[in-house]
């Protein structure tokens, strides 16, 4: 950023309360820098990392909200571990379940982190590697997600014998196009287009 140049015939400094001001106005600082020049004072303001690096944390949805709770000794001084860094949290204690021997529970304690979140990212680091780690923005729910593609499948797979259950055909799903549809919203589907096709029928 360029410094802020402003023309001053008295200015009264407070380093106390970060507070400057002349005859006509008074200018609030969080972190200034005054340089004096012929008589012109320059205002820069300085970058703040840390402040930096949680807006970006909270941009990219892996500011860790619960960082008071990591005890682990890692996370304990200013430096390279961050307890509010959610992603290399998630994948320290990983690490130490697998390579330093932790239970979940432990793990759980020193991190700060849920047993159900450990046993998600494990899957997940398993599955996809680190990218599995970082947030993905959640896809459509519920009916949105039987596309015409995946409404005739279920028929097909509804029309043999025996007909597969919910649950069956969640999973069915689920492997063929990627998505995850709760049982009862295929059930739900299933009874919608048997009574389209009565209808059909009845005309």
């Amino acid at each position: 950023m360029m410094p802020h140049a402003m023309n001053v015939d008295r200015i009264r400094h407070k380093e106390s309360m970060g507070i400057y001001w002349d005859k006509t106005a008074i200018f609030v600082l969080q972190t200034p820098l005054l340089l004096k020049s012929c008589g012109v004072v320059y205002v820069t303001f300085m970058n703040d990392p840390i402040a930096d690096k949680r807006r970006a944390l909270k941009t990219t949805g892996t500011f860790n909200r619960r960082f008071a709770a990591v005890r682990h000794a890692l996370f304990q001084k200013e430096g390279f571990f961050d307890p509010q860094d959610l992603l290399q949290l998630k994948y320290e204690t990983l690490r130490a379940v697998e390579k330093d021997g932790y239970s979940i529970a432990k793990a759980a304690n020193e991190f700060g982190l849920s047993r159900p979140t450990i046993y998600q990212a494990q899957g997940q680091l398993k599955a996809q590697g680190l990218d599995g780690l970082l947030p993905h923005k959640r896809g459509p729910k519920g009916a949105r997600k039987l596309t015409a593609e995946v409404k005739n499948y279920l028929q097909e797979q509804a029309a043999t014998q025996p007909r597969p259950g919910g649950r069956e055909l969640s999973a069915r799903i689920s492997e063929r196009f990627k998505v995850k549809v709760h049982p009862r919203t295929i059930e739900k589907a299933l009874k919608t287009q048997g009574q389209k096709k009565g209808r059909r029928k009845r005309r």
